[in-house]
């Protein structure tokens, strides 16, 4: 036997066998492997030295050797399986954790992401001037996204060079896109919900586009409301008294005539610059104000679809984008900081408590 490694080394195979299954510890049975099986242990040694036998010698003490090596790297897995679970029950039934103790402060806590903030603030002003949630899919059809808004089959937004198409053009009788507007939110309402009614649609939308103000994907908040007397200067006041809700302050705003093909008359919605206050910005260009939404009385042809008579029952519509409204309200200049997940970014956010002033 030979001292090695404060183990000892066997050189005989039986000796080896009953020390295994004898040993303490998992650093004691670790030196014992390397004493037998390691680069210089007692096995590996005498593999070493079959090259010096004839070769029927060699053959047949090479297999006994493999035998031995197997059987002695079975032992050592066996024990060590015994002494790890001895080891894991020694520290199941010493160790405790104290639950009671407070959490450490180092580690950073999960925050809702912006956008989820922007839309959860938006959907809490529009609630509370009586609007509810709608919903439609996001996988669309060419029909409901396009043709029952009042789209014509030769509109820009139709080409596939706009919109993401899921099947060939011609392949199918039905086909399908994925939307580009949650204006479809409008159609399947018209459809199945009869008036009174005020609507909100928030999700997401895609359309083929990628710079600092656009992305393939992105969220917009589409609103309807449908009751009789419905006019245009109620649709003024209402959108006025959305943006003093979600921007938490009270800002001028001003109409300007703008075609939709969904609406009739429609128009776009400035808002005082959030920067300067209207007194003229880089952000806002040097006018003092910011487009904001889209919006106009309801088109005679959509309220068709649902088969109402535009003169007894009229209502109006409008859009904007989530990503826009966040961007003015927080002060980010690149909308695809919303998206590439830049902790440093995100970190500025907290998560303000929700709620319609």
């Amino acid at each position: 036997m030979i001292r090695t490694q404060g183990y000892t080394q066997f050189m005989d195979f039986s000796q080896a066998q009953q020390a295994i299954p004898q040993a303490p510890t998992l650093a004691a049975l670790e030196d014992l492997r390397v004493s037998l099986l390691g680069l210089n242990g007692s096995i590996t040694a005498q593999l070493k030295e079959l090259g010096k036998l004839d070769p029927e010698a060699r053959k047949a003490k090479g297999a006994e050797l493999n035998q031995q090596k197997t059987a002695l790297a079975e032992a050592i897995a066996a024990r060590k399986s015994v002494l790890e679970a001895a080891e894991l029950e020694r520290r199941l039934s010493t160790e405790r954790v104290d639950m009671t103790l407070p959490a450490s402060s180092v580690l950073p806590l999960g925050k809702l992401h912006p956008l989820s903030v922007a839309m959860e603030e938006i959907a809490a002003a529009l609630k509370a001037l009586g609007f509810v949630h709608a919903y439609g899919p996001e996988t669309e059809t060419d029909d409901y996204n396009f043709t029952k808004l009042n789209l014509p089959a030769h509109h820009p937004a139709r080409q596939d060079q706009d919109t993401f198409y899921l099947t060939p053009w011609a392949e199918l009788k039905e086909t399908y896109v994925l939307r580009t507007q949650t204006s479809n939110v409008q159609i399947r309402t018209l459809e199945a919900v009869a008036p009174p009614f005020r609507v909100m649609g928030i999700g997401r939308v895609f359309r083929r586009d990628y710079d600092l103000t656009h992305t393939p994907q992105f969220h917009q908040v589409e609103g309807m409301m449908v009751e009789e007397g419905t006019t245009f200067a109620n649709m003024a006041a209402i959108l006025s008294e959305f943006l003093r809700r979600y921007f938490g302050q009270q800002f001028k705003t001003r109409l300007r005539p703008h075609y939709f093909p969904f609406t009739e008359p429609g128009a776009e919605v400035d808002m005082e610059c959030v920067f300067c206050h209207g007194k003229g910005c880089k952000v806002c260009k040097g006018t003092g104000w910011l487009e904001v939404l889209g919006c106009g009385m309801v088109h005679r042809n959509v309220l068709a679809v649902g088969g109402l008579n535009p003169e007894q029952t009229p209502g109006f519509a409008f859009g904007a984008g989530v990503e826009r409204l966040a961007m003015l309200k927080y002060g980010v200049p690149d909308l695809r900081l919303f998206y590439e997940s830049h902790g440093q970014f995100l970190r500025q956010f907290g998560q303000a408590p929700v709620a319609a002033a």
